[in-house]
């Protein structure tokens, strides 16, 4: 089959390549030139484990395509998926202005009956205005459906090829059945594709990210509570994780999820919500939690050094919102940078994939190392802010001699309390006792 995606970020990226994985001619299209000479000449613009392997061989075996215009994009396509930006507008609702321009754009160059799928992250109703956006100068069939992404940034490539379920949003019999047979070679172990109609697919996706979102504050909450009553977070997780119900993923405490997939489109619902005259209480209280969770270490730090951080250097670990991924949007590193500059305290800081962007941002406001171990040198503490493996089991001797004090603000709970007692560390964690 011949696809076309528009758009080449995340998602956009990693739904072309695997297409083209699965033996389908694919034409990624997208608007900044540089972007496309660079996947031209085989490099790939974001981090994402696995992808790059694809990209290469797709490439290389001409699966796989890359332009600017989109005429020359959608020749001969059956499908064209849009995965394109929707970020958040003041008001919190999504901003649909490049889906309706490219859908504008599409109408008149529509040369055969063509699917057109909705892949990014849209409200509910979107699929009617792509509709009518395209229709406005269509003069051939056409449908659009909902095909909402679950993919995990760090693991993006194998959701793609191994998914759960595919979801698909379509009452059109002409567009299940070519959406089936595109997507039939990933569900051959027989993990379902739903089909719904296009409005149900569409807060299917923002149900899901609530709800995860939902569950990891509700987490936050409980290690908060466990602060104050002396219990262990670790503790409480495993023994409500356990539970078939509940589910042990998603459970784990920490300073806030960020990305750019919960906090945009937790926010988006609740503005749809809020539209229809209906008042999501608990999205609100998951986003004024999240808000303040993301900071949480900053007061114990404040603290630990008598009120006064002006002139004390803080090591940090993890820029990227989570592991595996380059993403800072929305990352809880930013705000703590923020908070510890405001109270006159310097940054070295170390990340396997992201400092490139957060440099980008911040320009020599704080210094980047070339390995953890560097951002220790006289370091007043560290403060741990992404769970990277690597950080999982340092070297604590080396550690040691590069530290002004063994202080460890833990945002991510990466260590034992016991192997922090036996180092002679103080170390705080999130819904865990300090260790003295």
């Amino acid at each position: 089959m011949k696809i076309a995606v528009v758009g080449t970020g995340y998602v956009g990226l990693v739904t072309g390549t695997c297409f083209a994985e699965t033996g389908n001619q694919v034409t990624c299209v997208d608007i900044n030139a540089e972007k496309v000479q660079q996947m031209q000449a085989g490099k790939i613009p974001i981090y994402e484990p696995g992808l790059d392997d694809l990209f290469q061989r797709n490439t290389q075996e001409g699966r796989l395509h890359f332009t600017t215009s989109l005429k020359e994009g959608i020749e001969g396509a059956k499908v064209i998926f849009l995965a394109l930006p929707t970020p958040p507008g003041a008001d919190g609702s999504a901003d649909l202005k490049y889906i309706l321009q490219v859908a504008n754009d599409l109408g008149p160059i529509l040369s055969d009956y063509t699917v057109i799928i909705d892949k990014s992250t849209v409200p509910v109703g979107t699929s009617d205005k792509v509709r009518a956006a395209i229709a406005k100068n269509a003069t051939v069939d056409f449908d659009v459906v909902s095909n909402p992404e679950f993919l995990r940034e760090g693991v993006a490539v194998e959701d793609f090829m191994k998914p759960d379920r595919v979801v698909i949003g379509t009452q059109s019999d002409r567009a299940k059945d070519l959406m089936s047979r595109l997507y039939a070679p990933l569900v051959r172990q027989g993990n379902p594709i739903i089909f719904m109609d296009e409005r149900s697919a569409e807060l299917t996706k923002y149900a899901a990210n609530a709800f995860l979102a939902t569950k990891i504050t509700f987490m936050n909450e409980i290690a908060n509570l466990c602060e104050l009553v002396g219990a262990n977070v670790d503790e409480v997780r495993k023994g409500i994780g356990t539970d078939s119900r509940i589910g042990k993923r998603f459970l784990f405490a920490g300073i806030g999820y960020g990305g750019s997939c919960f906090p945009k489109d937790v926010q988006a619902l609740a503005k749809t919500s809020a539209e229809n005259d209906y008042e999501f209480k608990i999205l609100d209280s998951v986003m004024q939690v999240n808000e303040s969770q993301k900071t949480k270490l900053i007061p114990h730090l404040a603290k630990h050094f008598k009120g006064d951080l002006a002139g004390k250097k803080i090591a940090m670990w993890g820029l990227a919102f989570k592991p595996y991924t380059d993403d800072i949007r929305e990352a809880p590193a930013l705000y703590n940078i923020d908070a510890l500059l405001e109270l006159g305290a310097t940054v070295s800081a170390y990340d396997p994939e992201a400092m490139g962007h957060v440099k980008q941002l911040m320009g020599d406001k704080i210094t980047f190392t070339k390995n953890p171990y560097e951002a220790l040198e006289n370091a007043d503490a560290l403060l741990i802010v992404t769970e990277w493996p690597q950080f999982r089991t340092p070297d604590f001797e080396r550690m040691d001699s590069l530290l002004k004090n063994k202080v460890i603000f833990d945002g991510r709970n990466l260590y034992e309390l016991n192997q922090m007692q036996e180092l002679g560390y103080t170390y705080y964690s999130i819904g865990r006792q300090t260790i003295h």
